[in-house]
C-alpha cells in the first residue's frame, strides 16, 4: 500500500468487535488499516497518516484485559485531532463511552429523559446514598462499564445492603457506582437505536427478561438463548428520531447506539449511548439490513469526500 494513497483507519482494542466491518470493507474494496491500542506508543511529534480514523474503543476493554486502551486511545485521539485528522467519534465520543454520568448529563442537556440516577464513589456511601434516593426497584450499575458490568435489580434497601456487604459486590474500574432508578419496559423489551453517520438506521428489540447482558454482538450471547432476543422493529417516532440525531450532532457522535425504554405511561427514557456499537447477525439476517454494510459505506463516502475536497 503506498504511504500516500488515503485510507480508514479503524482503532479499536478487540478483533472479535472488528472482524464484522473488515469483511465488508475488503467486499467493497476500501483501503484501511486496523490500529490495535490494547498497546503501543505514539511519538507526539511525529505526522498521522493520510486518512480518516475511526474510534471504536469499547468502555468494557477491562473486562478483557485492557485496562488502560481507553485512557490510551483519548491521548493517540487527541494527537489525531491535533494533526487536523478526521476522526469519527473523536473526543466527545470517547468521552462519554467511558463515562454514563457524562452521557446523562449530554443527554439532559438537550431535553432528553434519563432515568433518576445518584453517581456514588466508594462502595461504603452506597447504602446511604439509596436511603436518600429513596427509589424502589433499583439498579446498580458501573460508571464505565459494557457488557452489563455491575447491573444488578433490587426491590428494597435489605436486598441492596446484603449485596453491597458481600464477596460478590463488584468493584467498578473508576471507583463509580451508579444508583438508578428502574424503568420498568412495558413489554418486557427494551429498545436500541442505531444510528450511522448521524442517521438513523434501525431498532432492535431485545428482550430483557432473560436479565442486563444486552450486548447484541454474537460474541457476547449467552449459549442456548432464543434467537428471538433481539429482532428489528418498526422505525422511531419522528420526534424522537429528531431528537437523537439532535443529541448526536450536539454531543458529536457519527456512529452510536441509543438504548431506551419505555414505560406503563408511555414515557420514554434513555439509559445508555454506547458508541463501540454492536450488531446482531441473526436479527440482521432476518431483517435482511446489515449496518456494518451502511457503516463501510458511511466511512468510504467520509473517505472519498475529506481528500476531493483537499484535492481541489
Amino acid at each position: 500500500m503506498s504511504a500516500t494513497q488515503p485510507k480508514v483507519y479503524v482503532l479499536h482494542e478487540n478483533l472479535d468487535w472488528t472482524r464484522h466491518l473488515v469483511t465488508w470493507l475488503e467486499r467493497k474494496h476500501i483501503p484501511y488499516e486496523l490500529w490495535d491500542l490494547s498497546s503501543g506508543s505514539i511519538d507526539l511529534q511525529s505526522t498521522p497518516p493520510e486518512g480518516i480514523f475511526y474510534n471504536r474503543m469499547s468502555a468494557s476493554a477491562h473486562t478483557r484485559g485492557h485496562r488502560f486502551a481507553p485512557e490510551f486511545a483519548q491521548q493517540v485521539i487527541q494527537w489525531l485531532e491535533n494533526n487536523h485528522r478526521v476522526v469519527l467519534n473523536g473526543t466527545g465520543a470517547i468521552n462519554l463511552e467511558i463515562s454514563k454520568v457524562e452521557q446523562y448529563l449530554a443527554l439532559n442537556k438537550v431535553g432528553i429523559q434519563t432515568p433518576r440516577t445518584v453517581a456514588v464513589l466508594g462502595k461504603e456511601h452506597l447504602v446511604e446514598a439509596a436511603k436518600e434516593l429513596n427509589i424502589y426497584p433499583l439498579i446498580t450499575k458501573h460508571n464505565r462499564a459494557g457488557k452489563g458490568a455491575g447491573v444488578h435489580l433490587f426491590n428494597d434497601a435489605e436486598a441492596l445492603d446484603t449485596y453491597v456487604n458481600s464477596d460478590s459486590f463488584e468493584e467498578p474500574v473508576d471507583g463509580i457506582t451508579l444508583l438508578q432508578e428502574y424503568i420498568s419496559p412495558i413489554n418486557g423489551r427494551i429498545r436500541r437505536s442505531e444510528f450511522i453517520g448521524r442517521k438513523f438506521l434501525y431498532t432492535v428489540s431485545i428482550d430483557s427478561s432473560q436479565g442486563f447482558e444486552l450486548c447484541p454482538a454474537d460474541e457476547c450471547q449467552v449459549p442456548k438463548v432464543s434467537g428471538s432476543k433481539f429482532k428489528i422493529v418498526d422505525p422511531l417516532e419522528k420526534q424522537q428520531q429528531a431528537d437523537y440525531e439532535r443529541f448526536l450532532n450536539d454531543a458529536h457522535l457519527d456512529v452510536a447506539a441509543v438504548e431506551w425504554v419505555e414505560d406503563a405511561k408511555h414515557r420514554k427514557f434513555v439509559y445508555d449511548v454506547n458508541t463501540n456499537t454492536n450488531y446482531n447477525e441473526q436479527a440482521e439476517a432476518n431483517a435482511q439490513v446489515f449496518a456494518h454494510e451502511h457503516l463501510a459505506a458511511y466511512l468510504d463516502q467520509v473517505l472519498k469526500a475529506h481528500y476531493s475536497l483537499i484535492e481541489n
